[in-house]
């Protein structure tokens, strides 16, 4: 019955980008087409029924998937195959204050814990971690009589890690990192991703519980605390222990705090925030566990060792007749209903099929047996409902969804409690109690559940759907998100490493040039993540989060020219609303973009196919993304460098390797990607000198050389300026420069190394010429400030003027 309702909408041609995901992440030695792949999934998810209902349930669940009801990723691309892999998409892993063993709270310390997360990993979950328990830099280490290095110093080690871990199905593993609001160290994690390259492996979030936005809003002040016993240095600055005894490391205003955060945020799209007592209150199983972390995308907040076990339902399929071309538009209540309730026990199912990483994920699990049923294709959904996304109509209908989808899943659950039994952990008084998401189900199921339990402590999950929408759904819009543009240019790494690009067309805009709309008139329900405000994306997560009993991955897109102060009131109309997170997405010179329209394809007007005919924005050749270095020789150079510093003379060797790539005018232009320092060279330098150019040589493959550079360039020395090039003054003569430090020494020589490779003479900069002079010997420069032409620390206060006694420079005069 499922399949045949599927067919009262047209088929479509498969797009290409479709078929290519398909055979690049899902299909396995055989298949050739998703029906085939679709036999392998119902297959294996029926294998753990009864024997004699196996052949049942293989053909229910292959209808649904026929229908829309699929798995997320690792379902439909490792279920039924004999990889050792999770068919898991997330977890979230403890990490306790300590390095080996357990913790005090048997928490797995530091390196168990990376242990942990590496073989999570390995095996295909991403992973979401805590990492609030760490001790502060600075506090005490009794055991080693040393100060603690902190949080952000450790989650450097897990990113590094993530980098390593070859996921399975050779994917990198995702992971989120979360501080509480007021752990010691949380300026430091807030601020640590504008570091070019830093965490690159992570998204990050802040844990935030009400107290905090009520300081906020009160102006109040903020304990930053924790329960390890700060060090000397810290005591001596005013740290003091609380009646309840954590210490306070420091007290700020709670605004300042929420200044960083969102100036953060502003710039860098992260962190994310988490209402940590809205997660907790909302619980079901409030009773018997806390929630401090979510998964690498937040839809699902997780205890220690939790997993998301999860099944979007594509909800275009079950519209009827859509844009009203034909019939009056409908969304078939009905036969959504049935794919739900199946995909109840399809999940269930995933949970006793999977292969676990570790044997603590497995009794987690099995004692709550969390699922996440979800959807797909909201806001595709909603224009073939003929509604807008952005206005209260679209939300109506989309809360219409969400409720019916909520009912009928509780309501699946609970039978198969009946079938099957409930979840070990289910106590009906802790699960029912007031301000639970269950206390607020309908009556009906509220006395079922207390009656019979339920199979289930969770069931829904609004979680992002990106290959599987492109693969499963013909690039329906994203999860619960509006779609972004009808046409749109994504770029995909080939399996050789190369890449090529395509036109992704939205799938509603091709099913209404199909049934013969004119695309060229778009109507007005027609409408994108671009062409809303922030606070109507908010309003729709306002709108279904109370139908959803975990949370909802969801970006808010917000204009590069949004006022910071309204952007700030965005997560204040958050919290207000009870929401359980927010993230947002500014795009900026410091981000870019994520993806790229396509310049032909304006908003509500231009067909995809115009748009593949028009030339591509220009892309600037040095700033585009090298995955890794090409195998073979590269043309490379390789300098002496003298400089002198307060020790004398020194001198170095490096290496730098240059690629030709397209200019983009039919020419080439060689691009440096690698830089090292060759060994045998003595002197203490050696072993940062190579990290930096290691650290160059990432930069240099990512595009963000130059920036990279120009940070090096600012790093002081406490052991005095280092001479090296010359400065050129405005009547000719030359005089020595000066650098704050070796490492930007360094980097200006490497900077002249490029400019000399470059045929542009405007790019050529200060000769590095020098004149010689006998090793050891010290500048002829008086101590004073920093010299703003030349660099020397050697400004003085002459006749009321400020005088560089080094280059003769003249600044302010008072």
């Amino acid at each position: 019955m499922q399949r045949e309702t599927t067919s009262l909408a047209p088929s479509l041609p498969v797009q290409p980008i479709s078929h290519d995901v398909l055979s690049e992440k899902y299909f396995k030695s055989g298949e050739s087409d998703v029906d085939q792949l679709y036999a392998r999934v119902a297959r294996a998810l029926a294998s753990v029924e009864k024997p004699e209902l196996r052949q049942k349930f293989e053909q229910r669940f292959l209808d649904n998937l026929r229908a829309g009801a699929i798995g997320a990723g690792r379902i439909m691309s490792a279920a039924g195959t004999d990889i050792q892999a999770t068919l898991i998409n997330c977890f979230v892993q403890p990490v306790g204050d300590c390095i080996q063993g357990v913790d005090d709270a048997g928490y797995p310390g530091i390196y168990e814990a990376l242990r942990e997360a590496a073989e999570t990993m390995r095996r295909g979950g991403g992973v979401g971690y805590d990492f609030s328990r760490i001790r502060p830099r600075g506090a005490l280490v009794k055991g080693t009589h040393s100060m603690a290095s902190g949080p952000c110093s450790y989650i450097n080690v897990f990113d590094q890690s993530c980098s390593t871990v070859e996921s399975a199905g050779a994917r990198r593993g995702a992971q989120m990192g979360v501080l509480r609001i007021d752990h010691p160290d949380v300026l430091d994690f807030i601020t640590a991703k504008r570091t070019p390259g830093r965490w690159n492996n992570f998204n990050v979030s802040v844990g935030v519980p009400d107290a905090f936005m009520q300081a906020v809003e009160q102006d109040g002040q903020w304990e930053l605390v924790h329960a390890a016993a700060p060090g000397a240095d810290l005591l001596a600055a005013g740290a003091r222990q609380r009646a309840d005894g954590q210490w306070v490391y420091r007290t700020l205003r709670a605004r300042e705090l929420w200044d960083t955060i969102m100036q953060s945020a502003y710039d860098f799209a992260e962190p994310g925030i988490l209402f940590l007592d809205q997660i907790n209150t909302d619980n079901n199983l409030r009773y018997t566990e806390g929630i401090e972390a979510t998964n690498p995308c937040g839809e699902q907040p997780l205890p220690p060792y939790g997993c998301c076990d999860l099944g979007p339902v594509i909800l275009t399929r079950f519209v009827r007749n859509p844009f009203g071309l034909h019939g009056e538009a409908a969304f078939d209540f009905d036969a959504f209903e049935a794919a739900v309730a199946t995909q109840v026990r399809a999940l269930d199912n995933v949970l006793d099929v999977t292969f676990w990483p570790l044997a603590q994920q497995q009794a987690e699990s099995a004692a709550k047996r969390r699922i996440g049923v979800g959807f797909t294709g909201m806001g595709n959904t909603l224009a073939m409902l003929k509604v807008r996304y952005d206005r209260q109509d679209g939300r109506d209908m989309a809360v219409k969804i969400a409720r019916r989808m909520r009912d009928a899943a509780y309501r699946a659950s609970v039978e198969l409690a009946r079938e099957k039994g409930a979840f070990p952990k289910f106590d009906a008084e802790g699960y029912l109690a007031e301000g639970t998401f269950a206390s607020r189900l309908p009556e009906d199921i509220r006395k079922a559940i207390k009656k019979h339990g339920i199979r289930n402590s969770h069931l829904l999950s609004i979680a992002p759907t990106g290959t599987v929408s492109l693969a499963f759904a013909d690039n329906a819009s994203n999860g619960i998100e509006p779609p972004f543009s009808w046409a749109y240019t994504r770029r995909k790494r080939e399996a050789d490493g190369s890449k090529s690009e395509y036109v992704v067309e939205d799938h509603a805009w091709r099913l209404y040039k199909t049934l013969g709309g004119d695309v060229n008139q778009l109507p007005e329900y027609f409408v994108s993540a671009m062409d809303m405000s922030a606070g109507e994306h908010v309003a729709m997560m306002e709108a279904v989060q109370p139908y959803v009993d975990t949370a909802i991955s969801k970006t808010v897109n917000v204009p590069g020219d949004y006022p910071y102060e309204d952007f700030k009131n965005l997560y204040l109309q958050a919290w207000h609303s009870g929401l359980k997170g927010l993230a947002t997405y500014r795009p900026n010179s410091i981000l870019g973009a994520v993806l790229e329209v396509t310049p032909a394809a304006a908003p509500a007007q231009a067909t995809p196919q115009a748009a593949a005919s028009e030339p591509a924005a220009p892309v600037d050749p040095m700033r585009t993304v090298i995955e890794s270095r090409p195998k073979g020789g590269l043309s490379a150079v390789a300098e002496k460098i003298e400089y002198w510093t307060q020790e004398g003379q020194k001198r170095l060797y490096l290496i730098v390797s240059f690629l030709p790539i397209p200019d983009g005018r039919g020419g080439t232009v060689d691009r440096a990607i690698e830089f090292f320092m060759p060994v045998g060279q003595s002197g203490e330098s050696q072993q940062w000198i190579t990290s930096s150019m290691r650290l160059l040589s990432l930069a240099a493959r990512g595009g963000f050389l130059e920036r990279a550079l120009s940070d090096m360039r600012k790093v002081a020395w406490d052991r005095g300026p280092v001479r090296l090039g010359q400065h050129t003054r405005a009547d000719g003569t030359q005089v020595p420069l000066w650098h704050d430090s070796e490492v930007a020494a360094i980097a200006y020589a490497v900077q002249n190394i490029l400019a000399r490779r470059t045929s542009d003479p405007q790019q050529q900069l200060l000769p590095l010429d020098e004149p010689p002079i006998e090793a050891g010997a010290t500048p002829h420069a008086m101590a004073g400030k920093k010299c703003f032409e030349c660099g020397a620390h050697a400004v003085i206060r002459k006749d009321g003027c400020d005088y560089c006694t080094q280059c003769g420079a003249l600044g302010s005069c008072g």
